[in-house]
């Protein structure tokens, strides 16, 4: 049989690439002619060095008149160093950029980094500083403000409103009161209870709590100290603050102030009242922040004291994604967000600023009450300390805190000091300002510690009110020496917390460290066996505080990342009080 050889013709595969070649060299010829036209654009307005984008999270509260601002700086063709520039207002919640910019950014849900951020409060910015400092370029200046209030429904604002003012340094006892409505005429609707969406998440419940106790400080002003803390008195106001709290109150803001709109009956009702910016209680009422507006509207309480402020900062951001000349449009952009003819969008949206005391003209429920004595904040560190105290006092977090005891931390700290004494220093200050509730065990690790293991306990778990003797003189015994076998460590403490875990609270374990891992179990190895170890009944986050540039950070964030946890990084060993106050003031 004779074979016939059949070949394919070649002229339609010729074809055919003569067709992709076309379209190629025509989406060639189109990119590079929208490049050459923005150029030439450029280069004509002034900016022959091209154009630059300036991209600008903003918390949804402000994003309209930032978004306006934005617009009208454009159309004036801002010049940066011979660029144009070119701005991006993204609107996203706070707690998203901040575990986005301390963790891991996810660029297909949240498109590339920020330059700037602009939160609703400076506790974010604090945050985020005593998570990493190196990520803030420049200290954050505010472009407008709103007071915290209470939001509660028509009847109780009547009761509230009438008679005696009801002050922020009344809420520790008047919650604590089971009869507390009697004091405002209404002794049928029993105890007064407030929601206190998580203070670690909400700037308003963060500084609502600070307010009550600035009943303490001289004036009733504030600012609250961290040597106040240690304070009994003031300890003891935290306690029933947490205390009374509404049992099962939503976490978020605006789930509670959902949940109080819906409530049928104030005298029923789960809670009484929730303490919220003015302007997130403007766009509830209004529907304007995402969800339904609710049937009736929420009131807003005006409450007599020091009035604490969100304060709405500009922050400049830094890191490897910022160039100067985006850092340089962002600061310039700031201050034309903070000049009167901007000022006035901002009053616009429902928020507060000296250029004007224009308010919206719609607004259901509002009373925007004239604030005549405001709070001086705290500090950084005081503020991520009175949220640690909070949070010890709510949930009763039993933590485990093992400290590397290599050579590194016999390092200067600062101020004639070692690393491992100010490490110390943080956590005997954990230890005195600890509320009821509050339980911390200490463990340390460097070479044959404890026979052959690297490790050793030098304070089993206890409650800190109860046994601060102890855990003192534990803390006396941290010292330095050779050697840093970390993932042993790790596992040994994990096995530990395993075998003596305490159901229905929140068992967690704190690594302080200065040092890479040096032998023993390696980071693959520590991974597996976490793995097999761990337990969804019985979780167990690790996270780590990483001192200086000598820990491995990207392994320290998979295996934080594997357990529930986090890695802060601080250059500066006296930052690490302010560190662990921010890791302590969120449950894992």
């Amino acid at each position: 049989m004779t074979r016939v050889r059949r070949g394919v013709a070649r002229w339609p595969l010729a074809i055919v690439a003569l067709v992709v070649l076309l379209g190629l060299g025509w989406l060639g010829w189109t990119w590079l002619g929208g490049v050459l036209e923005r150029r030439a654009t450029a280069e004509a307005a002034g900016c022959p060095s091209g154009e630059v984008s300036l991209r600008v999270a903003v918390t949804p509260s402000v994003a309209d008149p930032v978004r306006d601002g934005a617009q009208r700086w454009t159309d004036q063709h801002p010049v940066v160093n011979d660029h144009c520039v070119r701005v991006e207002v993204q609107s996203v919640d706070s707690k998203t950029i901040l575990t986005g910019l301390t963790q891991s950014w996810d660029e297909s849900k949240l498109g590339p980094k920020p330059v700037a951020w602009l939160p609703d409060s400076t506790l974010w910015a604090n945050r985020l500083s005593a998570q990493n400092t190196a990520l803030v370029g420049a200290a954050g200046q505010s472009v407008a403000s709103s007071p915290v209030v209470l939001a509660t429904q028509s009847p109780a604002y009547d009761a509230l409103t009438t008679g005696n003012l009801l002050r922020w340094t009344d809420l520790p006892e008047l919650t604590a009161d089971p009869a507390g409505w009697a004091r405002f005429g209404k002794p049928q609707w029993g105890k007064f209870r407030i929601a206190v969406p998580d203070p670690a998440y909400s700037p308003a419940s963060a500084m609502a709590i600070q307010s009550a106790l600035a009943g303490a400080t001289g004036q009733g002003l504030g600012p609250v100290t961290t040597d106040m803390l240690a304070q009994q008195p003031v300890k003891d106001l935290i306690g029933k603050l947490a205390a009374a709290r509404a049992a099962n109150a939503p976490a978020s803001a605006q789930d509670a102030l959902d949940g109080l709109s819906r409530a049928g009956d104030i005298a029923t009702a789960s809670y009484s009242a929730v303490p919220i910016t003015e302007v997130d209680l403007y766009r509830r009422n209004l529907g304007r922040d995402g969800a339904p507006a609710p049937g009736t509207p929420l009131y807003e309480v005006p409450v007599g004291g020091a009035s604490p402020q969100a304060d709405f900062p500009f922050v400049t951001l830094a890191g490897n994604w910022v160039n100067t000349v985006q850092g340089k449009a962002a600061q310039q952009f700031r201050e034309f967000l903070r000049q009167p003819a901007q000022q006035k969008l901002f009053a616009a949206a429902g928020l507060r600023v000296d250029a004007t005391s224009d308010r919206p003209k719609q607004a259901p429920g509002m009373r925007w009450p004239a604030t005549t004595q405001r709070l001086v904040p705290a500090d950084a560190t005081t503020t991520q300390q009175i949220s640690a105290g909070w949070a010890a006092a709510a949930s009763g977090d039993l933590i485990s805190v093992l400290v590397d005891g290599s050579a590194a931390m016999g390092q200067d700290g600062g101020d004639g000091r070692t690393r491992l004494d100010w490490v110390r220093d943080a956590l005997v200050g954990q230890v005195d300002r600890s509320v009821a509730g509050a339980s911390l065990g200490l463990w340390q690790y460097s070479a044959n510690l404890d026979g052959d293991k690297p490790y050793r306990q030098l304070s089993p778990v206890v409650q800190t009110d109860q046994h601060a003797d102890q855990l003192h003189s534990a803390l006396g015994k941290l010292g330095t020496g050779q050697g840093a076998q970390l993932y042993s460590s790790v596992l040994g403490v994990y096995q530990s917390v395993l075998a003596n875990y305490q159901a229905g609270k929140h068992n967690r374990i704190v690594v302080i460290v200065g040092s890479a891992n040096e032998g023993g179990t390696d980071l693959a190895q520590l991974r597996s066996q976490l793995g097999q170890l761990r337990d969804a009944k019985r979780p167990v986050p690790i996270s780590f505080i990483a001192l200086g540039d000598g820990p491995q950070r990207d392994q320290l964030a998979g295996i934080a990342q594997d357990a529930g946890g986090t890695v802060s990084a601080v250059q500066n060993a006296k930052d690490v009080a302010a560190a662990l106050g921010q890791l302590l003031s969120v449950a894992s």
